[in-house]
């Protein structure tokens, strides 16, 4: 029975004593009093009880004797995206900021039950519910340790994570693919959402969903080296890119610390970057010619094209890795980019580690991918005169290599 079913009882039983007292005009023997005594006695060591919540209790016997102790590397890189080894490392790293005391109502979830909780929310579009049920937890645990571990990925490890590596090995790598002083690769992507009622207007786009930009440079291996992720996908790609940190530093030369400059025939060219149509063409951003094209233009293109493979295929990856980005996120339009950026850093963690990628996992995403298009590619004409002369030169230079 219940403290509370209990003290009400038991007031109401001395209420009656009392009661049938008063109707035999106050003659109480000595029986009825000490009854009372019992009673206040008993009311009284009731209300001083330590009070106690309790839970449901759930099973976590498939965490703790299953998942921890039985299975292999090839099942723990199928539910959550890596080996058993780099996930301990992970939550090694994440330690500081997700270890928590016990408490009097509740034992604290370990560092890596809540590590395994948020990959395995990330890695599927599931329900919180579902995943849940996986840990022997509640709904809302999971969406509380979801945030709390994506937010420690950011605080700890996104800024030494996603970052510039050896500019000399990136330029190498795209001139190997064709393309020569080319320091990474820009583009967006969309991450559709589930967007609160007061925020229709502004996140929804003429697909009829809503959906957050991801816009990010990446560099030969197609790791993320700088990422901007939170504007609305109402906003033009052009306008995003010119209200980040990453076109300021370019603008100022400051990015590429080691500016590599190739001395070419006509020009001097410095490191430039990549991008598609809905880019400005800069002295630090080459995009593909439009209109008519000659051969010489058509190889141009066909070499940024063939570059350019590289974030294409870093999003495909992403979206493969983490399928809840593509599982329309049920999260404040505030958390997103919280989410966004810790799914980028354990794509790079995933990528240097050597985990390796199933393509069944973009199976997965297809059929989510299939109803969130990708909105078309607007151009963005009125490039800068010294650029244009930089993107004929290299025209050139593809048209000279292809007649040697």
């Amino acid at each position: 029975m219940s403290l509370a079913s209990m003290s009400r009882l038991a007031v109401e039983l001395l209420l009656k004593i009392q009661s049938d007292g008063e109707d035999s005009n106050n003659d109480i023997d000595v029986s009825n009093a000490n009854d009372t005594s019992l009673l206040v006695a008993f009311t009284d060591m009731l209300t001083t009880m330590e009070q106690r919540f309790w839970a449901w209790e759930t099973s976590t016997e498939r965490w703790d004797h299953i998942i921890m102790q039985v299975w292999d590397d090839e099942q723990w890189l199928q539910n959550f995206r890596m080996r058993k080894a780099t996930f301990m490392g992970l939550c090694e790293e994440l330690a500081p900021t997700l270890r928590y005391k016990d408490t009097r109502l509740r034992a604290a979830l370990t560092v890596e039950k809540q590590v395994a909780i948020a990959i395995c929310k990330l890695a599927t579009p599931d329900s919180y519910r579902s995943v849940a049920n996986h840990f022997g937890e509640g709904k809302s645990t999971v969406g509380i340790v979801l945030m709390q571990v994506c937010r420690a990925i950011n605080h700890l490890l996104l800024r030494r994570t996603v970052t510039l590596g050896n500019v000399h090995d990136i330029v190498d790598g795209f001139a190997q693919m064709g393309f020569p002083n080319c320091g990474g690769v820009i583009d967006g992507m969309q991450i559709p959402f589930v967007a609160p009622a007061h925020l229709a207007s502004k996140y929804v786009i003429r697909k009829g969903y809503f959906s957050m930009v991801l816009q990010a440079l990446v560099d030969h291996h197609g790791r993320f080296i700088d990422i901007n992720a939170g504007w609305p996908r109402k906003v033009h790609d052009a306008l995003i890119f010119r209200n980040t940190g990453l076109f300021r530093k370019l603008q100022a030369g400051t990015f590429f610390l080691d500016q590599k400059i190739t001395e070419m025939p006509i020009v001097k060219m410095p490191i430039v970057i990549l991008g598609n149509l809905t880019y400005p063409l800069t002295l630090w951003l080459m995009k593909p010619y439009t209109g008519s094209l000659d051969n010489s233009k058509e190889r141009f293109n066909n070499g940024l094209s063939w570059c350019r493979m590289t974030v294409e295929c870093a999003f495909g990856r992403l979206k493969g890795h983490w399928c809840s980005l593509y599982g329309k996120l049920d999260l404040t339009d505030n958390s997103i980019p919280t989410v966004i950026s810790a799914c980028c850093t354990l794509h790079n963690i995933c990528e240097e580690k050597g985990e390796r990628f199933t393509q069944a996992w973009n199976s997965e995403v297809q059929h989510l991918e299939a109803e969130f298009e990708q909105p078309e590619s607007r151009a963005i004409r009125g490039a800068q005169r010294g650029a244009v002369r930089i993107r004929d030169a290299l025209k050139e230079q593809f048209q000279a290599e292809s007649h040697q």
